[in-house]
């Protein structure tokens, strides 16, 4: 372990050291692999008020409640419920005006031959921040790549350790708080794809900004939250169900937006597979789509997020450019149909042979790849401004070569024309909607819903002031 993990070797002993950090541990499924670093390093019974296995299912469900799945964040939670409970009955009266009690648990499951799926898991720490104070919680989310089971669970205790010395340490810090997950760690190894922050610790901090974070630094390459701002794990919202995404900057929604999201979602609803099931509707926001010049702006990102909370959708933050690696992403976690909504000038895009340079079979590799899943595209005309031109799905401009694959697609229903659309919002462009916010001029307020507007008004997105209080 020391040899290998200096760092962690470092971590543990640090905490072992600190007289008033006193807790338990709580460790199973795969993870046994984290109290055994404080073991090592000597000094344990500064820390260890406990350790506890409940491998065996029906003693885990007599300890922590009977639940659907036990690698799950409801488990979890149970586990950090019933233990931190017990740990201040135990012991406040004995030595709560002067230990800062906090309980870690995990629930994992490795990867395994009769798996396809890598190996996954729940972490958390539940703990205070002073002597009888209220707790606070972290809970994170782990994919481990490790195929090798040893090298998985030394991962999983690194990781253990990296949360534990990040939430006792910094957690006045999120930012230094989220970088430390990864320390002694690779990407290969785990992948960190959700990050929730409760309690009084983190009462000024923003989880839809950690998502990002999540994002930015590379932990993972997409992170959801719903509406109201709530850190999801995408197994929890996805599993088994169909669902309907559409890309877009956002920046912000206008009538255009919508009307595309609800004539694909109209026709997605007709989709005989559906058989009366309610799809899940993603809006995604690429790191690309997001950047300016200055890098990514939080306040911005912010006000869109803002914006597709007061219309109740949820959000996906990826770092997919291509559409094929984002449906690659989906189908972890369904393998209902995944419907994506988008606009003439997108699809236009996806038949362009530059944007798939990295593979080997260019543009015809990247369709395989895209459409080899159940996958539908619905695609929304487009007006040309100068000519007027409607341009559809049917009579989209493309290179001879390409021309046949389009046709090939449409035949089977891979890609189908929007119906029923508005034409009236056809002229519609998100840039001149900013520019007129920007330039004091009230027409914008025609090409936005109602309901955006007065967001927009309200919490003053997108530079938009008052009349006469410009500079």
């Amino acid at each position: 372990m020391e040899s290998l993990s200096p760092r962690t070797y470092q971590k543990a002993l640090q905490i072992n050291l600190d007289l008033a950090k006193y807790g338990t541990f709580a460790e199973i499924g795969a993870g046994q692999e984290v109290a055994g670093w404080f073991f090592h390093v000597g000094r344990a019974s500064n820390t260890v008020a406990k350790t506890i296995s409940a491998y065996d299912m029906s003693v885990s469900d007599a300890v922590y409640g009977r639940c659907e799945r036990y690698v799950s964040r409801q488990r979890l939670e149970a586990m950090l419920d019933h233990e931190f409970a017990l740990l201040l009955e135990r012991l406040q009266a004995a030595r709560g005006e002067r230990s800062t009690f906090f309980v870690f648990a995990d629930t994992v499951v490795t990867s395994a031959p009769t798996r396809q799926q890598d190996g996954h898991g729940w972490l958390g720490v539940r703990f205070q921040t002073q002597p009888n104070g209220p707790p606070s919680e972290v809970i994170i989310h782990v994919h481990m790549h490790d195929k090798d089971k040893l090298r998985a669970h030394d991962a999983l205790g690194i990781s253990g350790v990296n949360l534990i010395h990040a939430v006792l340490f910094h957690h006045d810090e999120p930012t230094v708080l989220l970088s430390a997950l990864m320390d002694d760690l690779t990407r290969d190894r785990i992948e960190v794809d959700m990050l929730k922050l409760s309690g009084p610790a983190f009462a000024q901090v923003d989880g839809r900004l950690m998502s990002l974070q999540l994002v930015q630094q590379g932990f993972t390459d997409a992170a959801m939250f719903q509406a109201d701002g709530t850190v999801v794990q995408p197994s929890e919202v996805l599993y088994k169900r169909p669902i309907l995404v559409e890309r877009g900057r956002f920046r912000p929604i206008t009538n255009l937006t919508l009307d595309l999201l609800r004539c694909a979602h109209r026709q997605f609803w007709q989709e005989p597979r559906l058989q009366g099931e309610t799809p899940i509707v993603l809006m995604e926001m690429t790191l690309r789509d997001l950047a300016s010049e200055s890098g990514i702006d939080q306040r911005d990102f912010l006000a869109r997020v803002d914006i597709l909370r007061e219309l109740g959708q949820m959000v996906l933050i990826s770092n997919y450019v291509a559409y094929f690696r984002l449906v690659e992403y989906l189908s972890r976690y369904s393998d209902e149909l995944i419907g994506i909504a988008l606009g003439v000038p997108s699809l236009m895009q996806l038949t362009q042979e530059q944007h798939y340079a990295d593979l080997p079979g260019g543009l015809l590799e990247g369709a395989g790849r895209l459409f080899r899943r159940s996958v539908k595209v619905y695609v929304h005309p487009y007006q040309d401004p100068d000519s007027g031109q409607l341009i559809t799905a049917e009579n989209l401009p493309v290179a001879p070569d390409q021309q046949h694959l389009l046709a090939y697609l449409r035949a089977h229903g891979r890609i189908e024309p929007i119906r029923d659309f508005n034409a009236a919002y056809l002229p519609i462009r998100a840039d001149d909607v900013l520019s007129k916010i920007a330039a004091d001029d009230g027409s914008w307020e025609a090409m936005v819903p109602p309901a955006i507007v007065r967001t927009i008004k309200r919490d003053r997105l997108f530079g938009w002031q008052p009349a006469g209080m410009k500079s």
